[in-house]
């Protein structure tokens, strides 16, 4: 089988490249945003919206007009690829898979990919690789770029560049070395309670580092905007929202990796993050209750990175020839596995169950894991869909750009 796999990497780039790397990245930004104003005209005049064909006829336009010439001075095929992110994010919400796209702002996830394998050169002895219109670029190289390289993407964050390489390689079809099943209750208490009695404490990244933030984000207001003591505090800022990146995806990395050696098949809840962490502020007619202690709930729940952990674990039980298996979350924590009795007052507290009908006492967390692992044999004896790309819809790569963390499910459980 082919594998596809993503090399990410800091770039120890010059002044000028640097230069050229922001500017390349302002182009793509550039005909994002114009190729997505002209998609809103044509819309609001009635007519159809342009293929990427036609989007990039107009981009051929544009290099060439006098007024944004300096289109051509960055290389074509990263403002190609930005036209076709643009038509799979159209894609993305005809299928009711994301919201509207929207226009895209300086300094906000600034990249730009090279899509050719012929265009790029990858010297991994030297720890350099060559672009297009930036040449050759060292980088720091920590660890070895697995089969032959197919696409390379720059991107900017936090105020450093990186560059993520994307190999492909043949492999062996995998048979994982387990035979064990898991299932895995998600919470903010615990982060995760698996089946066999283990509790993962949660990381809470953000709420460590909350206060701390909180006072940069205050300096940083203060200081006169684009001055350089306003700059140097947004770096302050960027910095800190880097530790806490950084720390919560260490700590699911080394979950998701032990689950996945360990366990042939994982049994989770299909959660819906989104609807979980909804807002409950309402509208001036109708105004929310008890807003401010749900926004503290939406806050632990975004903190806890539910869906990276849920992504990483796919892809990872893929490579290894596992399976993850995501069951209808309702009621695993009001039923009691010994004589099924489903009632919201057999879960007295966070971590005690007693069975109002038969007695049976549990800790709750493990009682509910307990029953979503016998959601998943249910699932897999009856033949449902146990595919670990049910939600990716892709091939078996671990994608190169992640997004920004997600998360699932809290204290107060919805089942």
């Amino acid at each position: 089988m082919k594998r596809r796999q993503a090399f990410k990497f800091k770039l120890r780039t010059a002044g000028e490249q640097e230069r050229q790397m922001r500017r390349f990245a302002g182009a793509c930004r550039f005909v994002f945003n114009k190729a997505l104003a002209l998609q809103k005209e044509r819309y609001e005049r009635g007519e159809k919206k342009l293929g990427y064909a036609g989007l990039c006829k107009l981009l051929t336009e544009w290099r060439n007009s006098p007024e944004t010439a300096w289109l051509a001075d960055a290389p074509v095929h990263p403002l190609q690829q930005t036209l076709k992110d643009l038509e799979r994010a159209y894609s993305n919400f005809f299928a009711k898979r994301a919201a509207f796209p929207r226009f895209k702002k300086k300094g906000r996830s600034d990249s730009f990919r090279y899509p050719d394998p012929k265009q790029i050169k990858l010297d991994q002895a030297n720890s350099r690789v060559f672009l297009p219109k930036l040449g050759w670029m060292r980088y720091r190289n920590s660890r070895d770029v697995l089969g032959i390289a197919k696409n390379i993407t720059v991107s900017a964050s936090n105020g450093k560049w990186f560059v993520s390489i994307q190999s492909e390689r043949e492999v062996a079809e995998p048979v994982h070395p387990a035979t064990s099943l898991v299932g895995v209750d998600m919470g903010v208490a615990n982060f995760a309670t698996l089946s066999t009695g283990e509790i993962i404490a949660p990381a809470n990244a953000f709420k460590k580092q909350q206060r701390q933030l909180a006072r940069a984000q205050r300096a940083m207001s203060r200081k006169q905007k684009f001055s350089r003591n306003w700059t140097q505090a947004k770096a302050r800022v960027q910095k800190i929202h880097a530790r806490i990146s950084n720390s919560r995806r260490d700590a699911l990395h080394k979950l998701t990796t032990t689950l996945s050696k360990n366990h042939a098949a994982v049994v989770i809840e299909d959660l819906q993050v989104r609807n979980m962490s909804q807002s409950a502020s309402g509208t001036v007619d109708q105004p929310g209750r008890n807003v401010r202690a749900k926004a503290g709930l939406n806050r632990a729940i975004l903190d806890q990175g539910w869906f990276e952990f849920r992504r990483q674990l796919e892809y990872k039980q893929a490579w290894r020839g596992g399976m993850v298996v995501a069951v209808d979350p309702r009621n695993t924590s009001r039923t009691c596995p010994a004589c099924g009795h489903v009632s919201a007052g057999n879960r007295r507290s966070q971590s005690r169950f007693e069975c109002v009908a038969c007695g049976h006492v549990a800790h709750a967390d493990v009682n509910a894991a307990s029953n979503i692992l016998a959601a998943g044999h249910a699932v897999m004896a009856c033949g449902g869909d146990a595919s670990p790309y049910q939600y990716l819809g892709v091939d078996t790569a671990a994608p190169a750009k992640q997004e920004p963390a997600e998360a699932t499910h809290s204290g107060s459980r919805p089942g």
